[in-house]
């Protein structure tokens, strides 16, 4: 059987000394974040935080880490592809029997490697995240105002981290340490304790950080990327207020963020919509997204846009012409993502991996909206993307017709962008709805990944297992 193959790493079975772990991040995935003469290994523990630039190194060795293996990077093992399977959003053409097409036909296991995978990593983020954090808090070497920027990110990484593992497998652990011991033994937490210890994390993260770009590009996290992930936890926690407060605070900033109006510019590395985005790992790299959705001959190699997307896309919608490819081979058609353009080395690297942009707070303002009854801001809202898609604003009047206008317009303006889909129609109650026609193997207890059967052999404490595994 084909599988995507990792070396596993388990958090609770580290039991290397802090400085391995702080050497290895400090160099390891950062490429062009940052520039370090100093071979690999050569810097004892105790000096990686009394210099700003390997301090820095351990940071930016964060945003590599989610760039190149976890989550949110636009490879295979990223939620775009896993979760766009795992939805309505992708149909598969790849080797039969592997876990792109268990995961499709809803037949994953616990106990295989890619769940395994997907836990072990964000964990191991999670560690290094704890590491920088508690690095920084014994040392001394450094200006209070340079800590707080890189507290903060590591905060921002950590929480962030968090929202898609609870969003994947429910009640999960929260590490905050990277004592062996507490971690090997340590408690799930439900889901509402969860997303406390998201909030706490973010919150102090964006009054630590400042409002401009620490580096000039949007590669790294401030203020206003903390306020992005903040209005979509508040928006999934059902905060309505403070999920329209957070997305209105970037909206409203003008002299940074504005939507570009020309759709093929919106995902360039220089468009103004963008709030955080991730940088290729080499020079002239784009992005990896653009090499996993476009094909230039049929059938597929790999993934397809399913057909039910196009088809539900109103006609003269300029997403579905500018945003979206089409192969034939003259009597059959298939569809890919073309959001990203660049498949190849451009010299200088044209398109970056974007994690949030402003068309996505203006969703999540009108929905925030429409709950609290709010018809013409949730209208207007709406209307600013449909607009800008070539569509006339919204027919819906009432609040249950806005929320249904709002769950389809996220649907043809986030495609294949981390997993929105999977987690807009969970978070809605319509999985079912949506998924039990086409999906022979769904299952409502489908709703929540496995908790990987290794981890529970090795820590007890995270029993029980999720429903239906």
């Amino acid at each position: 059987m084909k599988k995507i193959i990792y070396k596993r790493t388990n958090i609770q079975n580290r039991t290397i000394v802090l400085w391995y772990v702080l050497i290895f991040f400090s160099f390891s995935n950062c490429n062009d974040f940052l520039e370090i003469d100093d071979p690999i290994g050569q810097i004892p523990h105790e000096e990686v935080f009394m210099n700003e630039t390997t301090a820095t190194a351990s940071i930016t060795s964060l945003y590599g880490k989610l760039r190149d293996e976890v989550l949110i990077n636009g490879n295979s093992s990223g939620m775009g592809v896993l979760m766009g399977l795992y939805a309505d959003e992708l149909d598969y053409y790849g080797a039969q029997g592997d876990f792109y097409e268990n995961l499709f036909f809803h037949n994953v296991i616990a106990s295989d490697p890619t769940v395994e995978s997907i836990w072990a990593k964000a964990y191991n983020l999670v560690y290094m995240s704890n590491a920088a954090l508690e690095g920084l808090e014994n040392s001394d070497q450094f200006s209070m105002d340079f800590k707080n920027k890189l507290r903060g990110e590591a905060l921002f990484v950590r929480g962030l981290v968090h929202f898609y593992m609870v969003n994947l497998f429910g009640d999960i652990p929260y590490p905050k340490t990277t004592d062996f011991i507490m971690n090997s033994q340590i408690h799930k937490i439900p889901v509402n304790l969860v997303y406390e210890n998201i909030l706490e994390d973010l919150n102090e993260a964006k009054s630590l950080l400042g409002d401009e770009y620490i580096s000039g590009e949007r590669i790294r996290a401030n203020r206003w990327v903390v306020s992005a992930l903040l209005a979509r936890v508040y928006l999934y926690m059902g905060r309505w207020q403070d999920a329209e407060q957070e997305s209105s605070n970037i909206i409203d900033n003008t002299t940074l963020f504005s939507l570009e109006i020309d759709l093929n510019e919106v995902f360039l590395k220089e468009s103004r919509s963008t709030i955080f985005q991730l940088k290729p790992g080499n020079s002239g790299s784009n992005t990896e997204e653009a090499a996993i959705y476009i094909f230039d001959s049929p059938p597929p190699p790999f993934v397809a846009l399913s057909p039910n997307l196009i088809e539900a896309m109103e006609s003269n919608d300029l997403r579905k012409t500018e945003w979206i490819g089409e192969v034939s081979d003259g009597t059959q058609s298939w569809y890919y993502a073309n959001k990203y353009i660049q498949q190849f080395n451009t010299g200088t690297s044209m398109e970056y991996s974007i994690v949030f942009r402003l068309a996505e707070q203006y969703l999540i303002r009108s929905e925030a909206r429409a709950n609290q009854n709010n018809i013409v801001g949730a209208q207007q809202d709406l209307n600013v993307i449909r607009n800008r898609a070539g569509l006339d604003n919204t027919l819906a009047i009432t609040q249950e017709e806005l929320q249904q206008a709002i769950v389809k317009e996220r649907r043809f303006e986030l495609f294949t962008e981390q997993g929105h889909r999977w987690f807009d129609i969970r978070r809605f109650g319509i999985a079912s709805q949506i998924l039990e026609p086409i999906k022979p193997g769904w299952s409502v207890t489908d709703i929540l990944f496995p908790i990987p059967e290794s981890e529970l052999l090795i820590n007890p404490n995270l029993a029980p297992q999720n429903s239906g595994y």
